[in-house]
């Protein structure tokens, strides 16, 4: 007898599927009973008419969240198969255990009501495929999604609620702990001096990367904290990677701010369609909570902004921003601009080792513009010009310069081995302790007393490894300056050309010293060839224009000036090339290449700028006039000349004809070349 009317016969062929489902591993852990009472429900199956071998559990979404079904291979397992109609009930606690999202409840309701497969929950037996049973479970999906953005709601308004108090409670970064309810500085020393070597090394090398490298260079460490399992809340000091300094340097915590919601969750589409949550980084502005002055930092707010701009700057994907000095030949690399486009040139290095760099700006590529290139420029010419300016302009601020340099070395020196005699005072601590709890030891107990003592060595040979490395330190890194260095450090300072000319100073250095006056340089090319127009702004916004000419290429360098041709121009009417060579070379003049002057030189010249030779006597006629004259060709004119048919004489050796033609002559050539055969095929032939 069935104790249900709505179970059927074909029900009871299907399958009985127990959906089990906890939203998270804490309620899998703690709420046990509610597991337990999930999986009570294969006895209510039992009671119904299942048999024990129809009876499925489904219990792989365990710790998985109803709100998608990504991650639920279970719930797309039940779905499945009730849409292949293998499934007859599905039994589960409550609605919300099947789905949280209406999508997924209603496409469920869907397939069983097609499948006729029954739902069961803690109130009672329904039949998708009823109009009243449908009603009632499309309600209890949507209150369960209501239920869901009703308990998320309540539990971030009291969180929100809370911050904006500065009374939430999140994990601090290193370098900031919790003392009851607030928060303060990490009583650990050493701690504290390597989040500051952090902060003080990027302001003196503004880059994340040589705050790494200078950590490896000393041989500094850095702590991180550790959260869960048995080393919860311990201290593990490693090598400092980029991307802790990068979140060093982000962190608000350290200028002292309270802040909530820099990072928030926002949902998008998956690659496979599905819809996840992920966790983004929202900008300053969005921040739901700001509470300034909040806690004791390390460092203060414009600090912190400044170093944020800093490493906005140092980006190397932007088109707007400088980004930091690098090695490399090229002076004004990130701060030269396009005069066409506006958007910054890139450096490229060509030749045997990068040793020919230029400026290229090669925007129009990536615009898919036909146009590749605005600009292609040597970088020679152009570091030179800024160079020169700048060593100009430096000179009144050369004193000020010095100092300051003297005091962010000295400086740096100190911060640095402050933080190697921290870690001494440690392995000090530690080596005292292990003395202390050797000597509390019982005597008669040989095991303890054997262990504490190997520990009471190491920590001893410790301290003394890292006394041998401050003092490798000190000698070989610290730069302890005497009055007379910093006299004559005072004195460099007053001759910055040979400091800016010293092959000590790296590309790094003068670019580095370079932004400090001069902000941005861009170059426009001028309207005649090679000629190019800087303008420089400086830091305090004053611009000042300078013209650059470049070097002439091979081709141009090696062309004779109009004013030389001229030259050629005027000697060709009176004197032969042999002539005009003997006089050229008598003037110590050399060729565009410096060689002495030859004949085959000037013929060229005369050649290429179409020179005439000599003038002819008055009444006389060269070869090519004679051939304009009558419509011949060259060949014709030289053999009237051979046969005697005109009169032509040689002026000198090489020189042009000198051809006298009168009336008569005149008559019978054009009489011959009219009825010419050869001339004019169609004319019968006549001997003149």
């Amino acid at each position: 007898m069935l104790l249900n009317p709505k179970i059927s016969d074909h029900h009871l062929i299907r399958n009985a599927c127990i959906y089990i489902r906890q939203s998270t591993m804490a309620q899998v852990r703690f709420n046990q009973e509610s597991t337990e009472r999930q999986y009570n429900l294969a006895d209510q199956a039992k009671s119904l008419g299942w048999m024990p071998e129809q009876i499925r559990i489904l219990d792989g979404d365990l710790a998985q969240s109803g709100e998608l079904t990504t991650k639920r291979d279970d719930f797309k397992t039940l779905v499945s198969d009730v849409a292949m109609g293998q499934v007859g009930a599905i039994f589960s606690l409550e609605s919300s255990r099947l789905a949280r999202s209406n999508k997924d409840w209603h496409r469920l309701l869907e397939l069983c009501a097609v499948t006729k497969t029954l739902v069961f929950d803690g109130d009672g037996c329904y039949d998708p495929s009823d109009f009243n049973d449908s009603l009632v479970l499309g309600m209890k999906g949507t209150f369960a999604q209501a239920e869901l953005h009703i308990i998320r709601a309540r539990l971030h308004g009291a969180k929100l609620n809370r911050a904006q108090k500065g009374e939430l409670r999140f994990p601090l970064p290193v370098g900031l702990v919790f003392d009851d309810d607030k928060i303060v500085l990490d009583p650990d020393q050493e701690v504290q001096g390597a989040v500051r070597a952090v902060f003080t090394l990027f302001e003196q090398e503004n880059s994340a990367y040589a705050v790494v490298q200078r950590f490896d260079q000393i041989g500094l460490l850095f702590p991180r904290r550790s959260y869960g399992g048995v080393w919860d809340g311990k201290l593990i000091w490693g090598r400092l990677t980029h991307s802790r300094v990068i979140g060093v340097l982000a962190n608000p915590s350290y200028a002292g701010t309270y802040v909530f919601g820099r990072y928030q969750s926002c949902k998008k589409i998956g690659p496979t369609g599905e819809i996840c949550t992920q966790s983004r980084q929202m900008p300053q502005d969005q921040w739901r909570v700001v509470i300034p002055n909040h806690h004791p930092s390390y460092i203060t707010w414009d600090q912190f902004l400044a170093n944020r701009s800093r490493l906005a700057a140092n980006r190397t994907n932007s088109e707007v921003l400088a980004g930091p000095a690098r090695e490399g030949l090229c002076l004004l690399q990130g701060v030269l601009l396009c005069g066409i486009c506006g958007r910054r040139l890139s450096t490229r290095y060509t030749g045997n080792g990068g040793l020919y760099p230029s400026y290229d700006c090669n925007s129009r590529s990536r615009d898919a513009s036909p146009l590749r290139h605005c600009m292609s420029l040597p970088a020679k010419p152009l570091d030179d010009a800024i160079a020169a300016r700048l060593l100009t302009a430096v000179t009144p601020l050369t004193i000020k310069l010095a100092l300051e340099a003297l005091t962010n070395l000295e400086a740096r020196d100190n911060a640095i081995s402050a933080q190697w005699h921290r870690r001494i005072e440690r392995a000090r601590y530690d080596a005292d302790l292990a003395e202390r709890r050797y000597e509390e030891a019982d005597p008669s107990n040989r095991l303890v007393p054997s262990t504490l003592e190997k520990r009471w060595n190491d920590a001893m040979q410790r301290m003394i490894e890292l006394k041998a490395e401050v003092a490798d330190f000190e000698r070989q890194a610290m730069r302890s300056l005497t009055p007379e260095q910093k006299q004559q450090v005072l004195q460099l300072g007053k001759d910055f050309p040979r400091l800016w000319k010293a092959t000590t100073t790296s590309a790094c250095d003068r670019k580095r010293m370079l932004r400090l006056l001069i902000r941005d340089v861009s170059v426009v090319k001028g309207t005649e060839p090679k000629l190019l127009h800087l303008q420089i702004r400086c830091q305090g916004g004053a611009t000042e224009t300078i013209d650059v000419r470049r070097q002439p290429n091979r081709a141009e360098a090696i062309r004779y000036s109009d004013t030389f041709v001229a030259k050629i121009r005027t000697m060709a009417e009176k004197y032969d090339d042999k002539e005009i060579v003997q006089r050229l070379n008598g003037e110590g003049l050399t060729s565009s290449t410096g060689k002495p002057f030859t004949v085959s030189i000037v013929r060229w010249i005369r050649f290429k700028h179409l020179i005439p030779g000599p003038s002819l006597s008055t009444g006389t006629l060269t070869v090519s006039q004679v051939r304009e004259r009558y419509g011949v060709s060259p060949w014709v004119v030289h053999y009237w000349i051979e046969r005697g048919v005109v009169s032509a004489v040689h002026g000198k050796p090489n020189a042009p004809y000198a051809i006298a033609i009168d009336n008569t002559v005149d008559r019978r050539l054009r009489k011959w070349v009219a009825n010419s055969g050869h001339l004019h095929p169609s004319s019968p032939t006549q001997t003149v």
